[in-house]
């Protein structure tokens, strides 16, 4: 292949595969890394010219092992750009470029798109408004924090993706009991105030540290509240150029300059507090959104996150130029639940605005798109309630799954 490159993409998760085949209709050579427990996923095996697997379990590692195998691939192979497919990769892509000195983001930068701490003190010197926070390193800070932040906090791990392990406390008391019960690993967790109000994501993609396109989507029930009680995950994008699409666009174009995101995706999160009605930077990644989200984004506004991210990286590594396609300014969202039933039948929801409908086990849920938001919103609104009563599982078992 005349001009090919070859790129090493790394994933933990089942995803990315829209990413993964433009790469190699590109003219590239991908080669991916992924865990062993994902050895039968149907991977678009045609779009990959080989696939390693790493034992461990579930996202950890051994760091050594990857760097050891990726070093004896290169003996034969110029390696032009390591990529990163989910939040649980940024480190491992971050650590082989630093030791094998491939162009991309570094291990400082990359902590800024996954250590919670990391985000918020760089939000704090860059003048980003986000929630009070603490580390838990020294007992004094943690202390002054308490008498001085009204509560209700929150205990965040530093290193999760999406609402995954986050506690909410209400009293002095009660957070030392938690801090206590963490023992050696308290350093691996932030202390934060806990603001109440919308919650909503801007997807974006960033080209020469500038942002080329980006949507602006309102969860109906976020993250923490599934993950925390249960519930039905919803988001669909808002009105375009309304005060809350524009404030949110600006906080997100600071953030992202001033993190350090050269190129590629992001899907930062941010929350329209309910007391003061400011915009507060919640959380970012270098990735697409997960939980399905990159569907609804492309029915909205057809573009393909994946398909784009993977232009960008091509164009750079080849050093050509890269235009977005053509962006349409319609609306979509998206509904989805645990299941009781491994395979869904979803037949009956026929409206003709359903566009896509998750091919996930044990899950519902669907993608729907009109050019009037209230008629997503309607449909949505609909959807939640024929999914709780027809599929939805117990609350118990939904506190446990993690949206990817």
């Amino acid at each position: 292949m005349k001009n090919a490159k070859t790129f090493i993409c790394i994933s933990n998760y089942f995803k990315g595969a829209d990413f993964l085949i433009h790469l190699k209709n590109l003219g590239n050579k991908v080669y991916l890394v992924t865990s062993e427990k994902l050895r039968d996923k149907p991977w678009p095996h045609d779009s990959i010219d080989e696939i390693f697997y790493m034992e461990g379990h579930d996202i950890e590692w051994n760091l050594e092992h990857l760097l050891l195998g990726v070093g004896n691939l290169m003996k034969s192979n110029k390696v032009d750009a390591i990529v990163a497919l989910d939040d649980y990769d940024v480190e491992k892509a971050t650590y082989l470029r630093e030791n094998l000195r491939i162009d991309g983001m570094g291990q400082t930068t990359g902590r800024y798109f996954r250590d919670k701490l990391a985000m918020r003190m760089r939000a704090k010197s860059c003048g980003i408004s986000s929630p009070s926070f603490c580390s838990l390193f020294n007992d004094h800070d943690i202390n002054t924090f308490a008498d001085t932040v009204a509560a209700p906090w929150v205990l965040k791990p530093r290193s999760e993706a999406s609402a995954t392990g986050i506690i909410k406390v209400f009293d002095k008391e009660s957070l030392w009991m938690h801090i206590n019960e963490m023992g050696n690993n308290r350093f691996k967790y932030l202390l934060e105030q806990f603001k109440a109000g919308d919650v909503y994501h801007c997807d974006s993609l960033i080209l020469d540290r500038k942002i080329i396109f980006s949507l602006t989507s309102k969860y109906s029930a976020t993250p923490m509240e599934i993950s925390q009680a249960g519930g039905v995950f919803r988001s669909s994008n808002i009105s375009y150029n309304s005060e809350d699409d524009k404030a949110i666009k600006k906080v997100n174009e600071q953030v992202l300059k001033g993190f350090g995101l050269k190129y590629g995706a992001a899907h930062t999160e941010f929350i329209k507090n309910s007391e003061d009605g400011e915009i507060y930077f919640l959380e970012t990644s270098s990735r697409v959104g997960g939980a399905h989200l990159a569907e609804m984004v492309e029915a909205a506004s057809n573009i393909n996150l994946w398909k784009e991210w993977a232009a960008i990286e091509d164009a750079l590594v080849k050093e050509k130029k890269y235009s977005l396609p053509k962006v349409k300014k319609g609306y979509a969202g998206i509904v989805l639940t645990l299941s009781k039933y491994q395979d869904p039948d979803l037949s009956s929801f026929s409206d003709p605005e359903v566009c896509f409908k998750v091919p996930l086990e044990y899950h519902a849920g669907l993608v729907v798109k009109s050019d009037k938001n209230e008629r997503v919103l309607e449909l949505l609104n609909d959807y939640v309630d024929r999914l709780v009563a027809d599929y939805a599982v117990v609350v118990e078992q939904v506190k446990v799954t993690k949206l990817h």
